[in-house]
């Protein structure tokens, strides 16, 4: 198993609200985060780095998780207290009220990825069936594609296409979405802020992603291509790649 973690300010912002991380626990598993921030003035990145500083500290003291079941406990565990911690803050520094981030992170161990998610950064899987889209976008377009009210297409270009439903941090109490997969060697697992997202297609993340380049150069072409298409936001991604064999060079 190998990882890469990238993040990139993008065009236009003038500072990044994203944060994240790969992170190892007593036992070498993989805990990837990805965190988008929003929020009064800065208060954006504030959120992002708490949460992603807090989830670090207490996974590089973990012991190893042996079962789906307690890896989904200590996601759920870990990310709500995240969320107090946030909340908190924001109630006694008034420069911070209403900050909050999104929040996308995956415990990988050798057989199985357990993952946990609020808001609109994503995750993907790459393996032998293609490329598939793990997580549901806590957002007002998504509902609105659920319950038929807009299309995809429509979806893409839609003026409120940053409303989030949920956000950790902005709300005494969170709820997050957690799922187990199993996981194949071979496979690759991809967590993105939607500034890569809104971006790169389904179609330019396989190419991307399947092509001979090592994993630090396709996370850097994948950050160039959504810099490329405007890079309007923050850009940040992790990919952990479930090989066993090590890359030349």
């Amino acid at each position: 198993m190998r990882a890469v973690f990238r993040t990139d300010i993008g065009q236009i912002r003038e500072h990044n609200e994203d944060s994240g991380g790969v992170f190892v626990n007593q036992s070498g598993q993989y805990l990837a985060v990805v965190a988008d921030g929003m929020g009064g003035h800065r208060a954006g990145d504030v959120a992002s780095s708490m949460a992603v500083a807090y989830l670090q500290a207490q996974w590089e003291e973990a012991p190893g998780l042996a079962s789906p079941a307690e890896a989904e406990q200590w996601l759920k565990t870990q990310i709500e207290a995240a969320n107090a911690q946030l909340f908190r803050h924001a109630l006694s520094h008034p420069e911070c009220q209403g900050m909050g981030t999104t929040i996308v992170g995956a415990i990988c161990a050798d057989a199985f990825v357990t993952i946990a998610h609020i808001g609109d950064s994503r995750c993907y899987l790459l393996n032998q069936s293609g490329i598939q889209q793990l997580t549901d976008d806590h957002s007002l377009v998504n509902e609105l594609v659920k319950s038929g009210q807009i299309s995809k297409e429509d979806a893409e270009h839609h003026p409120r296409k940053n409303v989030l439903l949920r956000a950790l941090g902005t709300e005494p109490m969170v709820k997050l979405d957690v799922k187990t997969i199993s996981i194949d060697e071979g496979d690759l697992l991809l967590l993105c802020s939607d500034g890569l997202s809104n971006k790169v297609t389904e179609a330019d993340l396989l190419h991307t992603l399947t092509s001979g380049r090592t994993l630090e150069e396709k996370a850097e072409a994948l950050i160039h291509l959504a810099n490329e298409r405007g890079g309007e936001d923050n850009i940040s991604l992790a990919v952990i790649d479930f090989s066993a064999e090590r890359e030349g060079g």
